[in-house]
């Protein structure tokens, strides 16, 4: 029997989706007629595309190359090569949602998501095989398996970040093989293309350019003139000229100034323009943090006997980095987005391939919205996930929310 001092006593209800609609959309009447107005439009607009991608549009650019998009030229019979990266990618994704929660664990459910939707996307077997859809339902599975390990065993986040650092150094192994290797034969940079070298370069060049700008950044700032001139002479020197260019010299005039019988790949030399290029505009963004930081703070590192090296690797670099985590995710996006220069140097890469596909077959020639509208979906769902992802770090390290 309950007393009435054991009353539970229920928190007031919230104002409720009625509420909500008054306060944020139909406030007043001008405010009415704006909602009124957007909701037609957002209907039409929408209804529209809709209509239109279901009804009219061709899709067979799309569906009838989709190997062409996701790899490129690379060998059908090596294909286990880029099936063995992908299960390794979901099984460290899987550890690492396990181990860290929070905005990994949110990554690791969309690409599991992704993962069955592509399984068991409404299209012919003869476009998406049956083997393709069991390999992609596979990496859910693996997926489950990688989240249950990092939930259980104690591993340490040290050892997560250098399994994802050793697994890139696997990935262009397992990509490239080995010249007259009878397991892992060579396959050429020439091979590679689609969203796989979209990929690579830019994640070649966003691992790459982080350091080096920070390390641009510090030099810049150096009370040495020699190391401070230097830095401030590459960065504005490359900040003074387009990627295009950087990616010219990379790929037509630097192999002239090379000694006779060295010869860099075009893949690397695409790679290494777009990390110097990138690296630039990083240092800028890091001097920004660092300029951020008040004097106080490095008085008081020199106040408790902290050295130069202390000082700035344990209290204001981490600071610096901080403050400016929306322009490097937004330089990050933009590096992502650049990755389609690289068909100007000849290299296959996503817009590459749609234009290849395009040109392939004069009855598709006409077909290019359908096409573009494919690709811009694809760098969309990418560039949306990083901007995600930097808001939550935002919102992780005390930034708020914007």
């Amino acid at each position: 029997m309950t007393s009435a001092s054991e009353t539970i006593v229920r928190p007031p209800s919230g104002p409720g989706a009625i509420y909500w609609l008054r306060k944020n959309l139909f406030s007043g009447w001008f405010n009415t007629i704006l909602t009124v107005i957007s909701l037609v439009a957002i209907v039409v607009v929408v209804g529209g595309l809709l209509r239109w991608a279901i009804t009219v549009a061709d899709w067979s650019p799309v569906v009838e190359n989709l190997k062409l998009y996701a790899v490129g030229p690379f060998p059908s019979e090596e294909l286990w090569r880029v099936w063995l990266i992908v299960y390794m990618v979901s099984l460290l994704m899987g550890i690492s949602a396990g181990k860290w929660r929070g905005t990994v664990l949110t990554f690791a459910m969309g690409l599991g998501a992704a993962y069955l939707i592509l399984s068991l996307f409404p299209m012919s077997l003869e476009y998406l095989p049956l083997n393709t859809r069991l390999r992609l339902a596979g990496n859910v599975l693996v997926l489950a398996a990688g989240f249950v390990i990092g939930l259980k065993l104690p591993i340490k986040s040290l050892w997560i970040a250098i399994a994802f650092g050793a697994s890139f150094v696997l990935t262009l192994i397992l990509l490239g093989g080995f010249r007259n290797a009878a397991v892992l034969p060579r396959v050429e940079t020439g091979q590679w293309g689609g969203l796989l070298l979209t990929f690579l370069l830019a994640a070649v060049g966003i691992v790459a350019s982080f350091p080096i700008g920070v390390g641009l950044a510090l030099g810049r700032q150096s009370s040495l003139p020699v190391v401070k001139a230097l830095c401030v002479l590459f960065i504005e020197a490359v900040r003074g000229v387009p990627l295009v260019t950087i990616l010219f010299m990379a790929s037509i005039i630097l192999p002239l100034f090379l000694p006779e019988g060295l010869r860099i790949d075009r893949v690397l030399r695409a790679m290494i323009g777009m990390t110097l290029f990138s690296a630039a505009y990083m240092a800028e963004n890091v001097r920004g943090g660092l300029q951020a930081i008040p004097s106080g703070q490095y008085e008081a590192a020199k106040a408790v006997g902290l050295t130069g090296i202390q000082t700035t690797s344990l209290i204001v670099l981490p600071q610096a980095l901080r403050v400016v985590i929306p322009a490097i995710v937004g330089q990050f996006i933009a590096l992502f987005m650049d990755t389609t220069l690289a068909i100007i140097v000849g290299l296959l890469e996503l817009l590459a391939v749609g234009k290849a596909v395009l040109n392939s077959n004069p009855q598709w020639l006409l077909l290019d919205m359908e096409v573009y509208l494919f690709i811009a979906a694809v760098f969309w769902v990418f560039t949306y996930s990083m901007s995600f992802a930097s808001r939550r770090v935002e919102v992780a390290v005390g930034l708020g929310k914007r």
